[in-house]
């Protein structure tokens, strides 16, 4: 099976994970830092915090573009680059108004290499290589040093026993958790139609593990549903190894947004975005595509 061409040698983890993220498995991408939330809404504190501010409560759909921008920016881009360095810039302004502990930050940045390895050995349409995720992890460990977060495990094998001693003493049920995890599931069924919402609920449960699902106090998915929705999504997996691949990257910071209908500046995303009276020309690195080209129903779904 092919890879691309730098996934072996580790050289370039910027490249190899715009590669992956892009190009290889977008969607897959995308879910998996979808399910990645969850799982930092889980931690006591993590959770608590994220209800303090109500943002995931209030509003939670641009709560979620303004991560994925951010997010979307920094892999797109890569860290080294303007863009890239700027998204981190302003993560860590708005981490900054917060007094967060540096262990919740590793948490937080583990769940962005472990959700995606796992979903591709669950789902994806071909495992990564060695050499791939090494380069995924290599890459959010970077991205962790320039956010100023200290003690990154030198190795997945270790990062993976910090996450492990981190869930037995900071996952637990708590009211604040669960609210948080349940605007957001309401957030992620309000993009289908209201009859099919009740299932995605459902589903969007089949893919938390039981602990995640206990320590949000919600409740398991039938295993009929679980059956159905893995085997749904191995499916998927198996029709794309037989479709053309993508040639050209798939690349989420040109998905119009409701809440930035003219674009977007990465200095006004997150919580003290001001609203704009009417619609200026936005600098053509920063514009997002024409208001007139909004599809707000597949802005977490693109292929």
């Amino acid at each position: 099976m092919r890879t691309h061409p730098h996934a072996d040698d580790g050289r370039d983890c910027q490249q190899v994970v715009r590669h992956l993220a892009t190009v290889v498995f977008p969607w897959d991408t995308t879910r998996a830092l979808e399910l990645a939330l969850f799982r930092s809404f889980a931690s006591a504190r993590i959770g608590g915090l994220l209800h303090a501010t109500g943002e995931f409560e209030m509003r939670p759909q641009k709560r979620y573009d303004d991560t994925d921008l951010i997010v979307s920016e920094i892999i797109e881009n890569g860290f080294d680059s303007r863009r890239g360095q700027r998204a981190i810039e302003r993560m860590n302004e708005l981490h900054a108004r917060f007094r967060i502990a540096n262990e919740d930050f590793l948490y937080v940045l583990w769940t962005f290499v472990f959700e995606p390895l796992r979903w591709n050995e669950r789902f994806g349409w071909r495992r990564m290589s060695d050499g791939e995720r090494l380069a995924w992890f290599r890459f959010w460990r970077e991205v962790g040093e320039r956010m100023q977060i200290l003690g990154i495990p030198a190795s997945l094998a270790d990062f993976a026993a910090f996450s492990r001693e981190y869930e037995k003493r900071n996952l637990r049920p708590l009211a604040a958790c669960r609210q948080v995890a349940l605007a957001t599931r309401e957030m992620f069924a309000g993009w289908f139609p209201a009859p099919l919402r009740p299932l995605v609920r459902r589903s969007i449960h089949a893919l938390l593990d039981a602990p995640l699902l206990l320590a949000l106090d919600l409740q398991p998915a039938p295993r009929w549903l679980q059956w159905t929705v893995e085997a749904a999504l191995r499916g998927r997996a198996r029709l794309l190894r037989w479709l053309p691949r993508r040639r050209r990257p798939k690349l989420r910071t040109r998905i119009a947004r409701a809440a930035y209908p003219c674009g977007y500046e990465i200095a006004s995303l997150g919580p003290v975005a001001a609203p704009r009276a009417a619609c200026p020309a936005a600098p053509a690195a920063d514009r997002a595509v024409a208001a007139g080209e909004l599809a707000v129903a597949q802005r977490g779904f693109d292929g």
